[in-house]
């Protein structure tokens, strides 16, 4: 459905507004030393916004607004924010639920419905190809943005013993081999991959069920295709019911994240969140958009579509929160459901553009911490390994810490600048998460683009 010159005009004020509002409220937090004028700036900032979003029924609108309240909770009232916690980590038990059942359901039923078996081992290699370009390209956007910022140097590292543990996770002493992870990704129990959200697995599943019941009979598979058929309408519906809750989980998760880490600790590694969120911005403007062009996908039409499940990974730091509504979004824009289905899914183990850039961005910020000077075939190497060991990280948790941890090792980097990471990792991991929700939803776009001629700008268009 395309948007009415009134809609367009009232999209440009709240930009507009919203705008002003960041403003207002930046300057807030730079007059900390002012406590009473800081914080009216800051409410004076939330106010205004919530005032041109209220007539808004914009999910994306109502995110960027309750992040903004919940940021103000979190520095003004950190004793409350750090009990909002429970909503956010409700909103994601919920989303955590349907992840697995949406993606038997639609795989399943895409893989059946398309029909020609040989599309999809042909969409499968394009997918990973794709893949593996993009993270390689997100690894040397980081490379280079650190290289030129040089934030890690005259940052003093702590030095940390070699058993130290954060989390419950240590210092890995060997990262997963090819062999171990190739054997990952097929499940040995459908229950236990659900359980434990391996999304991978319970993509493995759906795609080995989807074949199957496209080479038997159909009076035998049209009894579970109507079970399966109508489990996916059924889950893209309680999608929608759980969406609406997710302003309410943004706004609680930012606040327990501020509330937690609070503003001064954050100051003495300013330049390494500045250095990650501008190779994040150079990664969108450099590769995503010519990706677009090239692919003919419409730029603005993308982006309006993924701004959404972008702001989601963005306010609740978990990409497994935005994936329905990725999925739902991208089917809108026009994506064939059973390219959606398989290209979504599996960007979560294999294409994590965000978490690329940052495990190049904060490898090399340990060597300039450390006063160590890598060449650039150094740096090459560290790429190509990156790029290999980067693989299988989603839904383990510190999982970047645990590749950069091992990636010390390998390179006789120290530890102790890695482990500093930490103290910011909340605030980047918005930004990372959000690249990588980004970075899926524009591989499904131009994959589909490419299958068959389903995906014509003009078709786009008009379903807009």
């Amino acid at each position: 459905m395309r948007e009415t010159g009134a809609g367009k005009a009232s999209s440009r004020g709240w930009l507009l507004a919203a705008v002003i509002g960041l403003l207002v409220y930046g300057a807030g937090v730079l007059l900390a030393g002012n406590p009473a004028v800081g914080m009216a700036l800051r409410v004076a900032a939330v106010l205004l916004l919530l005032v041109v979003t209220a007539r808004r029924r914009s999910l994306t609108a109502w995110t960027f607004f309750a992040m903004l309240a919940g940021a103000e909770v979190g520095v003004d009232w950190p004793a409350v924010g750090l009990h909002l916690h429970a909503l956010a980590e409700i909103f994601l038990r919920l989303v955590r639920l349907i992840v697995a059942p949406l993606i038997i359901g639609t795989m399943t039923t895409g893989i059946v419905g398309h029909g020609e078996l040989k599309s999809l081992g042909r969409l499968a290699l394009k997918t990973l190809i794709y893949f593996e370009v993009v993270t390689t390209l997100a690894l040397l956007v980081g490379v280079v943005a650190i290289d030129l910022s040089r934030a890690g140097e005259g940052v003093n590292a702590p030095v940390v013993a070699a058993q130290q543990s954060v989390g419950g996770v240590g210092t890995p002493q060997a990262h997963q081999g090819v062999e171990e992870f190739l054997v990952h990704i097929f499940p040995e129990n459908l229950v236990t991959a659900v359980g434990e959200n391996q999304i991978l697995q319970v993509a493995v599943f759906s795609i080995l069920l989807g074949v199957s019941l496209a080479q038997i009979a159909e009076d035998k598979r049209a009894p579970l295709m109507r079970v399966l058929e109508s489990m996916t309408a059924a889950m893209f519906q309680m999608t929608k019911i759980i969406m609406y809750m997710a302003p309410l989980a943004a706004g609680a998760a930012l606040a327990f994240s501020v509330a937690s880490m609070g503003v001064s600790s954050l100051l003495p590694l300013a330049k390494l969140v500045a250095t990650f969120y501008v190779a994040a911005v150079a990664m969108v403007l450099l590769v995503f958009v010519p990706i677009m062009l090239i692919a003919r996908v419409p730029v603005g039409k993308f982006f309006a579509a993924a701004s959404e499940p972008a702001a989601i990974g963005f306010a609740t730091s978990a990409s497994q929160s935005a994936l329905p509504i990725a999925m739902e979004r991208m089917e809108e824009f026009g994506v064939p459901r059973w390219v959606v289905s398989f290209v979504i899914p599996s960007g979560y183990t294999f294409n994590m553009d965000g978490a690329s850039l940052y495990l190049s961005v904060g490898s090399i910020f340990a060597a300039q911490a450390a006063g160590m000077h890598l060449t650039a075939w150094q740096q090459a190497v560290m790429v190509l390994t990156l790029m290999l060991t980067s693989k299988g990280i989603a839904g383990v948790p510190r999982a970047t810490l645990m590749i950069l941890l091992a990636t010390a090792g390998q390179f006789h980097l120290p530890s102790g600048p890695i482990w500093m990471l930490l103290g910011v990792d909340a605030l980047i991991d918005m930004g990372r998460t959000a690249l990588n929700v980004t970075g899926n939803c524009l591989a499904a776009a131009v994959v589909g683009r490419g299958e068959s001629g389903r995906m014509e700008a003009d078709t786009i268009l008009e379903s807009h």
